[in-house]
């Protein structure tokens, strides 16, 4: 088999069509988290209330794992503004009022496949980050072959060289004007 730009550019696109449709749906979750995040959504909550010291240095590790050990493994917390934010394993959180003690806990889990697919993103696996690299260097030889196929005043001599300029303008754009 003669290898030409067009057979490696099809072949990639054949080979990545999974991953190139995963990590786009992913993505355009993860534009969108502030409004919608589907690793973690509250199920259910529950209105709780604590006993919680006069003194806001005694909201030690132990002192709150043994007040909440019936909710969940504890995690971890945070006291700020006034506030006591405690996790537990298995996505469950607490929020309350240090002065008054009242709060709730959320349950929460991930929506099936969509929340699972999230990891593709935010996966720190060696080798998963070694995969995805190897398929951004198959992108790039995606884009380069793909820009080469086509010949004529359609091609990237005619007008293709324009809309990629074009193309590579928004991103900058963004970069110099946001970010």
């Amino acid at each position: 088999m003669k290898i030409t730009n067009r057979s490696l550019h099809r072949d990639l696109a054949y080979f990545y069509v999974g991953l190139i449709i995963a990590f786009s749906f992913s993505g355009i979750i993860l534009n969108h988290r502030q409004d919608w995040y589907p690793m973690d959504y509250t199920y259910e909550n529950k209105s709780f209330e604590l006993t919680i010291p006069s003194e806001e240095a005694q909201l030690t590790k132990e002192y709150i794992t043994g007040l909440t050990k019936e909710i969940g493994k504890y995690d971890g917390h945070r006291v700020r503004n006034g506030k006591i934010r405690v996790y537990f394993k298995d996505n469950i959180i607490l929020d309350a009022d240090v002065e008054t003690g009242k709060g709730t806990i959320e349950y929460k889990r991930k929506v099936p496949v969509i929340g699972h697919s999230m990891y593709l993103h935010k996966s720190t696996n060696s080798f998963w980050i070694w995969y995805s690299d190897i398929f951004g260097i198959a992108m790039l030889v995606i884009a380069l072959t793909g820009v080469l196929i086509p010949l004529g005043k359609k091609g990237f001599k005619g007008r293709g060289w324009k809309l990629a300029v074009a193309g590579m303008l928004f991103p900058l754009l963004f970069l110099f004007l946001f970010a």
